[in-house]
């Protein structure tokens, strides 16, 4: 199957019982249109996404969309962004985007293009380089570490979820080479991606998590530099890389302030700070 994409459709309430589910090739189209988008480019780490969702899903309409591609496809977001456009030019209003790591960056990159078709950006463990994420550090301790490639996965286990007994350790290394087969990131054995840090003309929200060493704090904080006013940039004070599966309900109540505390007829027409001296509001734990 070539390059196809997923909507799903959670309903207030009852979102496990009246999931509509569409796979349809290169477009889609719902006719309920949700107030905030989900996006999705690791299915592998889907389950992750899932207790935040059913979460905001009590309080906001919001559907997952979710970019898959097959293992013989070149890892590149620009089909992601072109099939993310097709489905969101057919709504008549902006939409809250929310993305966690790479599916972030395709968030940030797709704001960046078309920021009068997004309400809002809200990133979960993007730092202000968007293009680090866990299979940059994988890929960089297996050329560093004279080790096996399992070896390596158990310590990325660690690295991302926490100690772990030896039976969700080897499930989870399996998630985590699917991922390496499945998901668009940029980078491999061979080369490692950088970006250039900025940020976008739309209300912007960063969380992370002060526990994380794939974007641990310091690189969280950099992204003060970009930020213009009325930004919001939050650190869980617990969980790893996936703060946002371990602490739904903490990370929710945040990201929906953010959401309540923006205009009803915000103008995205602003322009973009890249890296200014500007402080943005930061909030307390």
């Amino acid at each position: 199957m070539k390059n196809a994409v997923n909507v799903l459709i959670y309903l207030k309430e009852t979102w496990f019982l009246d999931r509509i589910y569409l796979s349809i090739k290169w477009k889609c189209y719902m006719s309920n249109l949700p107030a905030v988008l989900w996006l999705s480019t690791s299915p592998s780490f889907s389950r992750f996404e899932q207790p935040l969702i059913r979460y905001l899903s009590n309080q906001i309409s919001i559907a997952q969309w979710e970019y898959l591609q097959t293992p013989d496809e070149p890892a590149s977001l620009d089909a992601a962004l072109i099939l993310l456009h097709d489905y969101l030019k057919s709504h008549n209003r902006p939409i809250h985007l929310i993305g966690h790591s790479t599916s972030g960056l395709l968030g940030l990159l797709y704001t960046r293009k078309y920021p009068e078709r997004v309400k809002s950006l809200t990133l979960l463990g993007v730092g202000a380089h968007p293009n680090v994420d866990w299979q940059a550090h994988y890929y960089s301790l297996l050329e560093l570490l004279n080790c096996s490639r399992q070896i390596v996965l158990a310590q990325m286990v660690y690295n991302l979820f926490g100690y772990q007994n030896n039976n969700y350790t080897k499930r989870l290394i399996q998630i985590l080479e699917q991922d390496l087969n499945t998901s668009v990131s940029p980078h491999s054995l061979f080369r490692r991606v950088s970006s250039t840090p900025g940020g976008v003309p739309v209300p912007l929200m960063v969380c992370g998590s002060t526990n994380d060493v794939i974007i641990d704090p310091r690189a969280l904080q950099e992204w003060v530099k970009c930020f213009k006013e009325g930004d919001v940039l939050w650190e869980c004070p617990q969980g790893p890389h996936f703060f946002h599966y371990f602490y739904p309900q903490q990370v929710g109540r945040k990201i929906i302030k953010f959401w309540q505390g923006i205009p009803v007829n915000q103008s995205n027409t602003t322009s973009q700070k890249v890296c200014t001296e500007m402080l943005p509001q930061t909030e307390s734990h």
